[in-house]
């Protein structure tokens, strides 16, 4: 089911090498099973515009195609969930507009945020971040380090919290097997795939270290 894809996920950055739509294409072309479309920034009618196509992309790949915060363009266009940032729409409200076979995912920077979220409607992953500064996000909270990332999943299995928690923010192809081993259950990228001289081979060494994990 594209649900169990979560554990590698690529979330969509433009350079001066690559649109959007085309570090999408990179990303699945190296074996990445997991596309989140974020554009911010950008005219409601372009995203829209590259939301299809990505997801045309996504469709042949057998992808899951997830859209950063915009739940009516979700809806509309039938993406496969949304991810919704902390001052983004309820997991509630979005629940009630895109049915429980969409998936939703939620911005959390802590353990407290983890527990406002299992007070009511709960997502489906937690995005948890930032890992360490990222240029790709304004606004960014303190960075967790691996040790973050160790006492936040130590806190979630203490009070029987069994959410999916995916690291999130600056990450690089190194840093993939400690994070892996605090317990984090998958893993977002962005930027430092693009910055590789092959993109698509940089997402195939990641998938293959994904894969050797999870096995």
């Amino acid at each position: 089911m594209k649900r169990d894809n979560y554990r590698l996920q690529f979330i969509t950055h433009s350079s001066d090498r690559y649109t959007y739509a085309e570090s999408a294409r990179l990303a699945l072309e190296g074996g990445c099973r997991w596309v989140q479309l974020r554009m911010k920034g950008t005219e409601e009618c372009d995203v829209e515009a590259c939301a299809l196509a990505v997801q045309a992309m996504c469709r042949e790949s057998g992808a899951t195609f997830i859209i950063d915060d915009d739940v009516l363009l979700a809806k509309r266009i039938g993406a496969d969930g949304v991810h919704l940032g902390k001052e983004d729409m309820p997991v509630a409200e979005a629940r009630a507009i895109l049915g429980e076979g969409a998936i939703i995912g939620a911005t959390v920077n802590s353990f407290e945020d983890i527990e406002c979220h299992i007070q009511g409607v709960r997502p489906d992953y937690f995005g948890c971040g930032p890992f360490r500064f990222t240029t790709t996000k304004k606004r960014l909270a303190p960075t967790l380090g691996v040790e973050g990332y160790r006492e936040i999943i130590s806190r979630m299995r203490a009070k029987n919290i069994a959410i999916p928690l995916v690291a999130i923010g600056g990450i690089k192809k190194a840093d993939i097997p400690l994070l892996v081993a605090s317990g984090v259950d998958g893993i977002a990228l962005s930027g430092s795939v693009l910055r590789a001289d092959n993109p698509a081979k940089e997402m195939q060494e990641i998938v293959s270290i994904i894969n050797h994990f999870n096995n």
